[in-house]
């Protein structure tokens, strides 16, 4: 069971205690993509992404609108967005049509993949140093708490401990953590994606029209000719093998593969794919009982890789930048806000739907709260939920900024926060 479809209760409660491997596909992820057209110089990166300098004065900004749109590429930004929006809301609500709708994983991996192409433009060693000292400070920073949690709930680590420190294997734990650690497939499979990278992206530029097509072949080898482990490695292969289109769909972007692409063809393949994708999906529910694309990789690698297809492709023929957003402040300052945060809200959210529940719990206690307020409603479970992120994101999500070697903000895109006054 993937670790989206984590059998969401009645009222909308996260359970706890679901199966340790298998395959995870959907969540959220967090690289900042920008396009290759972008006139500006990328200048910082944190979390394994490359972002253009901020506006020194943001209250003036504020009052004056850019007379020309910035260098960030809020077309990406704001796919980034709805994604961990979505991946919110799949937790909360269980809904088996989001990961059709919107295939959160595969855009974020198809958006990693251009900026990994952009990044290694540099020497790859340097690259793959940057992701990591990116990535990992904010992931131990939320493990500790973890950690702890499942050693004072009876756990007993063995030698696997040694994941919690680089996740490049599933991290171990117990049923009582696991709906909060069961996420870290994603940073697992961006991690092999990201030391990948130097190889896969020589591959891709030796024949780039073949090998984008190739890469659809390792998850059809596992669907029908070899079933890989029910183990750690079995479930990195599959995660591997699932996204790795849309991660090389990336390099093609940031090369301008695409462009060169009859338009025709790139349409007519790309609903092909999606409707195999959601063909199989629908003829091969036995298994899971659901259509969910996150239970399925076959489907979910053909429905993401056709989806993703035409989203790349539209930016790079229609010449799609989302410039007007930044007219729109408050909008715009939440985008900067999910994307310089999008490992803290992902790391944290499920902590937040967790505690959602003993806190309406005790809403029932109040007679006021009980008669007023919605409190069986899912989505008022989902407005909690959203609070208790923000809440996180105002306290863990420094770590990032130390992360990235940046002045630590209580929120990005604004002033920075005066630290200890």
């Amino acid at each position: 069971m993937s670790w989206e479809h984590q059998g969401h209760p009645q009222q909308g409660y996260p359970q706890q205690g679901y199966p340790q491997q298998g395959y995870h596909p959907q969540g959220y992820g967090q690289e900042y993509g920008y396009s290759g057209y972008a006139q500006q110089p990328y200048v910082q990166d944190y979390v394994g992404h490359e972002v253009l300098e901020a506006p020194a004065d943001a209250e003036a900004e504020e009052e004056k609108p850019p007379s020309r749109p910035s260098g960030r590429d809020r077309y990406f930004d704001t796919l980034r967005a709805l994604a961990l929006i979505r991946v919110v809301a799949y937790h909360t609500f269980g809904w088996a049509w989001a990961s059709m709708v919107f295939p959160s994983m595969g855009i974020m991996f198809g958006l990693a993949g251009t900026l990994m192409a952009k990044s290694l433009e540099r020497p790859a060693a340097q690259v793959i140093r940057s992701r990591l000292r990116r990535l990992l400070p904010p992931f131990w920073f939320w493990g500790v708490f973890v950690v702890l949690a499942m050693l004072v709930h009876d756990w007993m680590p063995g030698w696997q401990i040694v994941y919690w420190v680089v996740p490049l294997g599933d991290p171990p734990g117990n049923a009582w953590g696991e709906q909060a650690w069961e996420i870290l497939w994603y940073l697992r499979t961006y991690l092999w994606f990201v030391l990948l990278s130097p190889v896969l992206l020589k591959v891709f530029r030796a024949a780039p029209v073949p090998v984008l097509l190739a890469s659809l072949a390792p998850i059809v080898v596992f669907q029908f000719l070899w079933e890989p482990p029910d183990d750690r490695l079995g479930s990195a292969l599959t995660d591997l093998a699932t996204f790795l289109f849309c991660w090389i769909l990336g390099f093609a972007h940031r090369d301008r593969v695409l462009d060169r692409l009859k338009p025709p063809a790139v349409v007519v393949l790309s609903l092909a794919a999606i409707g195999f994708g959601g063909w199989y999906a629908f003829t091969h529910q036995a298994g899971t009982g659901s259509y969910d694309l996150d239970d399925i990789p076959l489907a979910q690698a053909f429905w993401s890789a056709g989806y993703v297809t035409l989203l790349m492709w539209a930016k790079s023929y229609f010449r799609i930048d989302f410039a007007w957003l930044t007219r729109f402040r408050r909008t715009d300052r939440v985008v900067t806000v999910f994307n310089s945060r999008a490992v803290t809200i992902y790391l944290w959210h499920e902590i937040a739907l967790i505690l959602a529940v003993p806190l309406i719990d005790q809403f029932w206690n109040v007679p006021a709260f009980e008669k007023w307020l919605p409190l069986e409603s899912q989505w008022f479970m989902f407005g909690i939920g959203w609070l208790l992120v923000a809440v996180f994101v105002l306290l863990c999500g420094w770590v990032e900024d130390v992360a990235g070697k940046k002045k630590p903000q209580l929120l990005p895109g604004g002033p920075p926060a005066r630290m200890g006054t």
